[in-house]
Parts: structure tokens; sequence; C-alpha cells
């Protein structure tokens, strides 16, 4: 199965409707768990606001004529180094398309994608049950941090 990875054209209807539809579908699953964006205002709420970022990277897999995966990045900086880094906020792969190395094309793509923006480093949280991303990302290079860090938010 030859899978491509390219940039989300946002001007491409095809690339609207897949980045909505893998990001219901990344909602819907049990590492997801939150409501899908139904509406159609959340829903350009989120193409629009994805493409007005100026540091948004989305990268989505295709097989054939098929959306099967996506990774959501931004480029930050990172004060410590003095350089850019990159944080990937969503990675996901339908689950019919997992375990065939997906995951791990899109994570490539954005790491060489950070390499060419000179960024110090690629960072990214996962939860603490989801084992097969944790062993996909160790294998990648990527470990927890020392001392151990929490992840807090504060809904706005």
């Amino acid at each position: 199965m030859e899978t491509k990875i390219v940039r989300c054209d946002y001007s491409d209807p095809e690339h609207r409707k897949a980045l909505i539809m893998l990001i219901n579908e990344y909602i819907r699953d049990e590492m997801g768990g939150g409501t899908i964006l139904s509406e159609q205002q959340k829903q350009t709420d989120l193409v629009e606001g994805l493409r007005n970022h100026p540091k948004a990277i989305v990268l989505l897999a295709k097989t054939q004529n098929t959306f099967i995966g996506m990774l959501t990045a931004f480029e930050n900086f990172s004060t410590f180094t003095a350089r850019p880094m990159m944080n990937i906020h969503d990675v996901m792969v339908l689950e019919t398309y997992r375990k065939k190395g997906i995951g791990r094309s899109l994570m490539n793509a954005l790491i060489e994608e950070a390499q060419k923006r000179n960024c110090s480093r690629v960072t990214l949280e996962v939860r603490k049950d989801n084992l097969p991303a944790q062993n996909l990302y160790r294998d990648l290079g990527f470990h927890e941090l020392e001392p151990d860090m929490f992840y807090w938010r504060k809904y706005l």
C-alpha cells in the first residue's frame, strides 16, 4: 500500500473535507474522547483557524483516493535553546489502517520539516494508556522528560 504524506491545502475542498472527517474520527476514538465538530461553524472555524495560524502544520496521509491519517503541529520558540521548536498536537490514523507504518510516516515527515526549520526539538504529549503510540514515539527517539512533568490545562 503506497501512502503519500501531503501538506494540507486549505483551499482544496477535498483536503478541507478530509481534515474535518479525520479530526472527527480522532475525537470519536477512545483516545480522543471529545465532542465531534458537527456544527458547520465549528468546522469552518477549525479550517480557518489552522489556515490563519502562522505556524500551523497539518499533514495528511493518503492512500489511493482515501485520506487515512493526519498530524497537526505548531512551531513555537524555545527560550532555553534560542531556536524554534515544534510541538505535535494531534497524530491519528483511521483504525483500519493502523499498524501499517502510517503514523511513522507522518511523524518522520514532521521531523524532517522541523529539521528544515532549524528546530531544536520536537515535543508531544501522549496518554498514559496509549501504549502503541508510546512505543512508536520511543522507536523514533522520543523519551519521557526528566524530571517528570505534568500536563495542565485551564478552559477559558
